[in-house]
């Protein structure tokens, strides 16, 4: 659980006070602030909706949906199980994505997105911006996804082993 925690309040920590500083620094209005000119940009854009800006307009559901989210993943958290490294660390983003992204939402009414790559390929050009917080859960859905087929990989143990 140490872990978790190491890993969780640095990382929302690090989702809200990037967001801060954009909030502080880059008004919605401004264009691109230039990083790498021509693949990445600094943004302000509000996401009151899900991934890629989908469902737009209802923060209510998203706030219920998070809340919910965060108790299942505390419940995965707190209960007797046996250590498991990527399983550990998926549910650490998962936590820390959680509380970024419900943050935003209870103390600005939406999501404050600012992480923006021009990949310059068909449906990516730019990607939709992001933040911290949504990498968080992104890279949390892979190490999932890597643990149940590395689970699915391992032989069974017979009941008569």
């Amino acid at each position: 659980m140490r872990f978790i925690l190491f890993l969780s309040l640095p990382l929302y920590a690090l989702d809200q006070v990037t967001t801060w500083l954009v909030l502080q620094n880059i008004h919605p209005e401004d264009p691109q602030l230039p990083v790498v000119h021509d693949f990445f940009y600094l943004v302000n854009v509000t996401n009151n909706g899900a991934a890629f800006g989908s469902f737009k307009n209802n923060n209510a559901f998203f706030i219920v949906l998070s809340c919910l989210a965060l108790v299942v993943v505390l419940a995965l958290l707190l209960r007797p199980r046996s250590p498991d490294a990527l399983r550990d660390l998926s549910l650490a983003l998962l936590l820390a994505g959680i509380m970024g992204n419900l943050t935003d939402r209870f103390a600005h009414g939406h999501v404050i997105d600012f992480l923006l790559f021009d990949l310059h390929v068909p449906f990516a050009h730019p990607w939709p911006a992001f933040n911290v917080a949504d990498s968080c859960i992104c890279i949390a859905v892979v190490c999932f996804i890597i643990h149940s087929l590395k689970r699915r990989k391992e032989p069974v143990a017979s009941p008569n082993s």
